[in-house]
């Protein structure tokens, strides 16, 4: 059985209309130890996960009743489980759109079984970010970072960030002034930099910048470093 840090099983959703992938990918997953649950629509997908509060949701773009990109939007609201998008379309549009509402990666159809099921393998080994000694607060300006209570305030107003943003920017600010290269974010951050681009990282860091108020052109917290990557603007 593969378990998570407190001993239970991994819980893992997948969800897509078409039943005989759907029933072959949960197959690959439970031979590899996760417990496996499946839907076939939008709205059972949704009571699905409330009932199982999953580790891992796989998430078809295209679904009858709600689509994908719906279910994914109303999980985040609820909870922050690692979501893989399943897309049959290559336009990169909808991976954008796809990472913009929450999901962790993105695999395009037809795909591997076996590759899948790396994908999820590589995300639960992400590494958390933790320290011996109870981390001081960091402070950027009126952004506040708690890295032991997982905790962003800007202006001592609340910021709520996924588990991978918040990942992103404990990283970066764990070294203020150090350049942190998109490979070693997508190393570190996503727990592999197989099968992924450095566009990933792109987006995800545009979602985390949104969310802090800061912008790209004239940067208050996240400074671009043209070519190599990204750092904490100084305090």
């Amino acid at each position: 059985m593969t378990s998570t840090a407190d001993g239970t099983a991994v819980r893992v959703v997948v969800v897509d209309d078409e039943r005989p992938l759907t029933e072959l990918v949960a197959r690959y997953l439970q031979r590899e130890g996760y417990e496996v649950h499946v839907a076939f629509d939008g709205p059972s997908a949704l009571e699905v996960i409330a009932a199982v509060d999953p580790d891992v949701v796989v998430l078809d773009l295209m679904l009858p009743g709600i689509d994908g990109l719906e279910v994914a939007r109303r999980i985040r609201e609820q909870a922050d489980p690692y979501i893989v998008m399943l897309t049959a379309r290559t336009d990169e549009v909808d991976r954008i759109v796809g990472l913009r509402v929450g999901a962790d990666d993105y695999v395009t159809k037809p795909f591997s079984p076996n590759e899948l099921v790396a994908r999820v393998q590589a995300m639960l080994r992400r590494p958390r970010r933790t320290t011996v000694h109870a981390p001081e607060v960091r402070v950027f300006g009126d952004l506040r970072i708690d890295p032991e209570a997982r905790e962003v305030t800007r202006a001592d107003t609340p910021i709520e960030l996924t588990r991978l943003e918040f990942d992103l920017l404990e990283m970066l600010s764990s070294q203020p002034r150090r350049v942190f290269p998109k490979e070693l974010l997508l190393h570190e951050i996503w727990g592999s930099a197989a099968y992924r681009d450095d566009h990933v990282v792109a987006v995800h860091m545009a979602n985390l910048r949104r969310k802090l108020g800061d912008s790209g052109d004239e940067p208050r917290y996240i400074r671009t470093v043209r070519g190599v990557g990204y750092r904490m603007v100084d305090r």
